[in-house]
């Protein structure tokens, strides 16, 4: 009998360890240590250094995260991947993720991308060196580029020239890509336009434009440009690995605004750019932190302009994840 009972146990011993092998085999292999992936959307501009350094550096495999960042050619387009899910975060100017705020989208910002400096301009209004344009009355009337309509660049331009004597009421401004407007300002079709970098940086350097003027200012001396943002449904069912990464966003912003000279290798490409040309240009200042003193001229802009048809309260914007601690990780 007590023979009997030891084979017993042996076998409801090796049955429990196959049940074990085979549970196992249905499970992810190394279910808990696997990244948590992440598709992000970005266009080709200065702010997605530190995403690009972070990358290159290890700091999201280290914090767990598998990133995936993908170009795209306008903010309007990585916004809609967002909103219809193809990208679970995305980069994109201000200005549209106000209005699809306003007009009750469910997006919410998570990290700081671009921060306008006056004191550290990385864009400007240029005409051809010949042009008889030197003032904003000179505008009235005339046409002007933008990548997109009503956004952050026809909005400052308007903001400046009605600032400045001209109106801007007169001045039709037509969809153009950045990479096109040299040449559209060579053929007589724009009269000025404002351009950021790199483009800002090539049409400056060819030495056939001077610059009229820093539009931005109109808007503020510091504010906003771009943003890093989700769906609330995702933010909402993401918390923890969102708050890493927006700590590995504020960490990366952090050390490369003040290591520029590093971040070229890894930047360049990403631009498609020599990386001699990058060198040379004036940097992005990323912010590492979304404050609502950032948002609010952007805000009173988007409503002076009729971007946004009532007043939208800034913190509204903001998700708790920018806002909360992040959990820590080995580094």
């Amino acid at each position: 009998m007590p023979r009997i009972r030891n084979v017993r146990r042996r076998n409801f011993a090796a049955s429990l360890a196959a049940l074990a092998v085979a549970r196992a085999a249905l499970q992810p292999a190394d279910a808990q240590t696997a990244p948590f992936a992440m598709q992000l959307g970005s266009n080709a501009a200065d702010d997605v250094t530190p995403v690009l350094w972070a990358q290159h550096s290890g700091m999201f495999a280290k914090a767990g995260l598998s990133i995936d960042i993908q170009k795209f050619t306008s903010g309007s387009a990585v916004t809609a991947a967002v909103v219809g899910g193809a990208l679970d975060i995305g980069k994109s100017s201000l200005l549209p993720l106000i209005s699809a705020r306003n007009h009750g989208v469910p997006l919410k910002l998570i990290a700081p991308g671009e921060i306008w400096l006056s004191e550290a301009p990385i864009s400007g209004m240029v005409v051809l060196k010949d042009s008889p344009i030197v003032s904003a009355k000179d505008l009235n009337g005339k046409i002007m580029p933008t990548p997109s309509l009503r956004d952050i660049v026809e909005t400052s331009s308007r903001a400046w020239i009605d600032a400045n004597g001209g109106d801007s009421k007169t001045v039709r401004f037509v969809e153009l890509p950045s990479v096109a407007v040299l040449a559209a300002l060579l053929d007589g079709r724009v009269a000025a336009a404002t351009l950021s970098n790199p483009y800002f940086g090539n049409v400056a350097a060819s030495g056939k434009v001077r610059i009229l003027s820093r539009p931005e200012d109109a808007i503020a001396k510091r504010f906003m440009i771009t943003a890093w943002f989700a769906t609330e449904a995702y933010i909402e069912k993401n918390r923890e690995p969102l708050a890493r990464y927006v700590q590995i966003i504020q960490q990366a912003a952090t050390y490369t605004n003040a290591h520029h000279a590093e971040t070229v290798p890894v930047t360049a490409p990403f631009w498609g750019l020599e990386p001699a040309v990058l060198a040379g240009m004036t940097r992005s200042y990323v912010g590492a932190v979304v404050d609502v003193k950032d948002i609010q001229p952007v805000i009173d802009a988007a409503l002076k302009y009729g971007i946004i048809d009532k007043p939208l309260d800034a913190q509204q914007m903001i998700s708790a994840v920018a806002l909360r601690p992040a959990p820590t990780w080995p580094r």
